[in-house]
């Protein structure tokens, strides 16, 4: 039997798709099949269909992207929670105001759990679906001088989506994490280069020292876009079918494991 994967007649949400990972995972579950819609703050070279400009930060952004996933797909199968960053300044814990823990709440937890809880009630309903959070390797390794609330943002949404894949997979609901380590977007270059500069050094002598910074990458490199969106579509499919609740670490072996 050939071995294929498809998303085929799957309706999904893929929340900040217009860039690096994901865009990539836009890109591939549409050529999977998929119906996709996905979201920014600004417009994007998309469809009117496929793509709804929101400020997720926001409850308003929330209920509007919600909305539009009724109306414009009936309905969802699969949400995939991309969006994420962080904007806090260096200086540790101390530099952290109550500014800075609302922007990396707003922007890392919060838009899940308001999206969720607008549409997976509908999942459970209809018997089937499955929700993606995106957390990220810095809830077990992270950085005191500069991702603290970042890194304490994507641990509360690893609890809250291990609870709720226990409350909602006796319904038909199945919930996954993917926690990238390094991914080498557009943006991740650019930081390399401004590292690179700071330090008189080129590109790969930037990367390498991002790479020490976060105790070393065996692989050796950063993960591609496309390999997270490939783990991301094998766990939203029905491949997958008996995994729920459970964390996949994509970072080229940063986290030191027994």
């Amino acid at each position: 039997m050939t071995w294929f994967l498809t998303l085929a007649g799957k309706r999904a949400l893929i929340t900040g798709g217009t860039q690096g990972a994901g865009a990539a995972t836009v890109a591939l579950f549409r050529d999977l099949g998929a119906r996709v819609l996905t979201t920014a703050r600004k417009a994007a070279d998309l469809p009117d269909d496929l793509f709804v400009a929101a400020d997720l930060t926001t409850l308003a952004g929330c209920d509007s992207v919600a909305a539009a996933v009724r109306d414009r797909m009936g309905g969802v199968d699969i949400i995939v929670h991309m969006l994420g960053g962080s904007s806090a300044p260096g200086g540790g814990f101390a530099a952290l105001g109550e500014a800075e823990w609302e922007a990396e709440l707003d922007l890392n937890l919060r838009p899940a759990l308001r999206l969720d809880r607008a549409l997976v009630p509908g999942m459970v309903a209809q018997g089937s679906g499955v929700v993606v959070h995106v957390t990220s390797i810095q809830a077990l390794l992270p950085l005191p001088e500069a991702t603290t609330a970042y890194a304490s943002a994507k641990a509360a949404l690893s609890v809250y989506s291990k609870s709720l894949s226990k409350e909602v997979a006796p319904r038909g609901v199945r919930v996954v994490r993917v926690a990238p380590g390094w991914i080498e977007t557009e943006a991740s270059v650019r930081l390399a280069e401004r590292v690179a500069a700071d330090a008189g050094t080129d590109l790969d002598g930037g990367r390498r020292i991002i790479m020490d910074s976060l105790g070393g990458i065996p692989l050796g490199r950063p993960s591609r876009p496309a390999e997270v969106a490939s783990l991301i579509a094998f766990l939203a499919s029905d491949r997958a079918a008996s995994i729920t609740g459970t964390e996949y670490v994509i970072d080229g072996g940063t986290v030191p494991t027994a």
